[in-house]
């Protein structure tokens, strides 16, 4: 295909010297029509795009492995912190109900990576997924926040792996770190056992895939011995009436001691307890069989987890009044005992290092799906071919972490995470409706975008009534009206919209219904997030911004000169006769 403007000079003419680099950026609102959406193919995802990291990684893992992983990435210590603060602020003991809703919450999510996965095995997650519905920008956009998202969270939980550490041995952390006073306050605190443990898992991970998920099924099988331990001492040792009664008479008594409202916030709070699974449709490159054990391994671990997270919450509120639950440390604090505290220590250390394994293997995988695709330098999608792990990526972004760790401190850490993931997992559930419904060329793709506009939109004026309008009858009436809009927007949509697309092997069911509730519990979850998350969304946004419109777009319109990549904006293109006569997740 001859592109209009482009002179053929390799695949790196748009930086081949500084005037080559400013001509290109002469040509920067042309080549962003072109390229900002720009959609994929599943089959060119498999083959020509997958060919670029040269060496394939090799399909060695099975529906426990990807349980193992799932599991290990959820359970974390984050249920250790979230549980506290749930339970004391908002839902009292019926966290455990919290929990069964960001159980639902997640597995819906999880339902509709599988779709994706299952029809598209490759290491690009949700990456992958929406640029091959919504094109090239939107998918860097959400695919360079969620890296960033899982560096800064990797450091985050490497950090706290230290804290953890110091209590299961009885040394504080204070003592494992030193201060530079020439630092500001929040970087002046050198945690080097955190650097050692990132810097070690990197080495694991870029040595085998087959060994870090073995040494992440040991981990994890240690780490859920210690919890199934917590709640054995829990139920065991615990009063059933602290499910109704507070320890102070004038706090509100009952199941339910903030009503409905507090059920949901709370469940907003735990939520990020389970951001973890995500990263296991990373690996479905290298899976045996995608269709069998995929939707095995990512259903299973959220079904799984939450199953132990509602146990967890049950435990901890027949311990101890809702009202006398410590929202820093709930679980030592419960048991008041120093050994049952070394204990909980040591459990939570071990749940960090599966959290943090299964992270920095999904973040690598990421990074070498965006340099297949030309976004970032193609450097990352090196697939090293005696290890058949992306070497380049898993590298560059254990040393990242490692960095940030080293300085960083774990409070400023955490209020820059979670809201990328949110807003990957929003775009997701809305890209499975998009393949559904619009195959691009051919299907008027308008009333769909304009069903999920309109719904999204409905869905945040919903969380806005609900975050601040004060309580009482019109903010009740408020609610029903709004959700009653969305609920006759998705009938509507149901019965006049046809599905042009239908699973092969896996697919969401009664779809358009429960993507659309992700799509409304997610908006849920992301309104329920503090200012700093916000800023710092639009900070790594601004930034990836301009990273696509100074390189990815050039970078990327370059290898389409070169045939790496394709171009499919509003060209009328059906699947190739490859595609449809041949089944890529066969490919080797």
């Amino acid at each position: 295909m001859e592109i209009s403007g482009y002179v053929p000079h390799g695949p790196s003419s748009s930086f081949s010297s500084f005037r080559a680099y400013l001509r290109a950026l002469a040509q920067t609102p042309a080549r962003l029509a072109r390229r900002a959406g720009s959609v994929s193919t599943s089959y060119d995802e498999m083959s020509s795009v997958r060919a670029r990291s040269g060496s394939d990684m090799q399909k060695t893992l099975r529906w426990f492995d990807l349980v193992g992983l799932g599991v290990g990435g959820m359970v974390g210590a984050g249920v250790f912190v979230t549980t506290g603060h749930a339970s004391r602020l908002y839902a009292g003991p019926a966290i455990v109900i919290s929990y069964a809703i960001a159980g639902l919450c997640a597995l819906l999510s999880a339902f509709c990576y599988t779709e994706f996965a299952v029809d598209m095995p490759v290491a690009g997650g949700a990456f992958s997924y929406l640029r091959v519905t919504f094109g090239e920008f939107a998918a860097f956009l959400t695919g360079a926040n969620l890296v960033m998202d899982y560096v800064m969270s990797n450091a985050a939980v490497s950090r706290g792996f230290t804290a953890y550490l110091g209590t299961a041995i009885g040394v504080p952390a204070a003592k494992w770190r030193f201060t530079l006073s020439a630092l500001p306050d929040g970087f002046n605190q050198i945690d080097v056992v955190a650097v050692v443990v990132v810097l070690t898992i990197t080495l694991i991970i870029c040595y085998s895939t087959r060994e870090s998920s073995v040494l992440n099924m040991v981990l994890t099988a240690v780490h859920i011995i210690f919890i199934m331990f917590v709640i054995i001492l829990g139920f065991c040792t615990g009063d059933w009436k602290n499910f109704t009664e507070p320890a102070d008479p004038a706090h509100p008594a009952g199941f339910f001691p903030n009503g409905v409202s507090g059920v949901f916030n709370g469940a907003s709070m735990v939520y990020l307890s389970y951001i973890g699974y995500d990263a296991v449709s990373t690996m479905a490159e290298e899976v045996k069989n995608p269709v069998k054990d995929i939707p095995i391994g990512v259903s299973g671990s959220v079904l799984l987890v939450t199953v132990l997270y509602c146990l967890m919450a049950a435990s901890m509120s027949m311990l101890l009044p809702y009202d006398l639950i410590d929202p820093e440390a709930p679980f030592p604090a419960a048991f008041r005992g120093k050994w049952e505290s070394k204990l909980i220590g040591a459990g939570a250390s071990f749940g960090i290092l599966t959290s943090l394994l299964v992270a920095m293997l999904g973040q690598a995988r990421y990074m070498c799906v965006l340099g297949r695709s030309s976004v970032v330098p193609a450097w990352f999608a090196g697939v090293h071919p005696k290890t058949s792990t992306p070497v380049n990526a898993s590298a560059f972004l254990g040393i990242l972490t490692a960095a940030i760790a080293l300085f960083t401190d774990l409070n400023v850490l955490l209020n820059l995470v979670s809201i990328g993931t949110l807003f990957v997992f929003y775009m997701v559930a809305n890209a499975v409706i998009f393949r559904r419904y619009v195959v691009v060329g051919t299907t008027n793709p308008r009333p769909t975008l304009s069903f999920l506009c309109s719904f999204s939109l409905t869905s945040i004026i919903f969380s806005f009534i609900w975050q601040f309008m004060p309580p009482g009858k019109l903010k009740a009436f408020t609610l029903c009206v709004t959700a009653a809009i969305a609920v006759s927007m998705l009938q509507i949509f149901h019965c006049m919209v046809t599905q042009v697309r239908k699973p092969e092997f896996w697919g969401v069911p009664l779809m358009p219904w429960l993507p659309s509730i992700s799509i409304f519990l997610n908006i849920f979850l992301l309104g329920s997030l503090g200012r700093p998350s916000y800023v710092r969304f639009g900070v790594f946004s601004a930034v990836a911004v301009l990273v696509y419109v100074f390189y990815s777009v050039h970078a990327s319109f370059d290898a389409e000169g070169s045939g790496s990549l394709s171009q499919k904006n509003g060209e009328i293109h059906r699947e190739s006769a490859q595609e449809e006569s041949n089944d890529p997740r066969l490919a080797v």
